[in-house]
């Protein structure tokens, strides 16, 4: 999987992006005052063979100019009905504010769509408020049951079947 977006490339990840991946997910959840759990609710990014590609998700990463410079990803759930949940959305500062977070999450939907998925659902933090506004602007209910400890928000969005 490739895309473009601007200058920016959307690509499936390998295992040179490990140790990249981590720092950026890392720096970006330190930056909002939030906890990195290499142990816990971020051990998926440290596993991605497991978590995501034996699961039947997808990890991807986005680079500029040779760099590292975002994550996004999504795996299949228990919860909800033929559902994913995205994971791993994050931008380090220098890639946002250009419609990048917008772009990975209908490129993610997207991707989800033809693999035939019927529901996505997120986990965030409110202190996450970019995200929030993203998710609630991209058509993506409230919901109850957060599972990860850090988070205090959960977000579903019903996929319209392909025509």
């Amino acid at each position: 999987m490739q895309r473009l977006y601007r200058d920016f490339l959307i690509r499936g990840w390998t295992a040179s992006d490990r140790a990249p991946a981590a720092e950026i997910i890392r720096s970006v959840l330190v930056a909002y005052g939030l906890g990195w759990e290499p142990e816990g609710a971020d051990r998926d990014v440290l596993q991605v063979e497991t978590f995501y590609q034996a699961a039947g998700g997808e990890f991807w990463v986005i680079e500029r100019q040779g760099k590292l410079v975002g994550t996004g990803a999504y795996y299949p759930i228990q919860r909800g009905q033929n559902a994913v949940e995205i994971r791993k959305m994050y931008l380090l500062p220098e890639a946002r504010g250009q419609g990048l977070g917008r772009f990975l999450l209908q490129t993610l939907e997207a991707a989800i769509a033809t693999r035939h998925f019927e529901q996505i659902w997120i986990e965030t933090a409110s202190v996450l408020a970019e995200a929030v506004t993203l998710y609630e602007r991209s058509g993506y209910q409230p919901a109850t049951g957060v599972e990860t400890e850090r988070c205090d928000r959960v977000y579903f969005k019903i996929l319209k079947p392909a025509s």
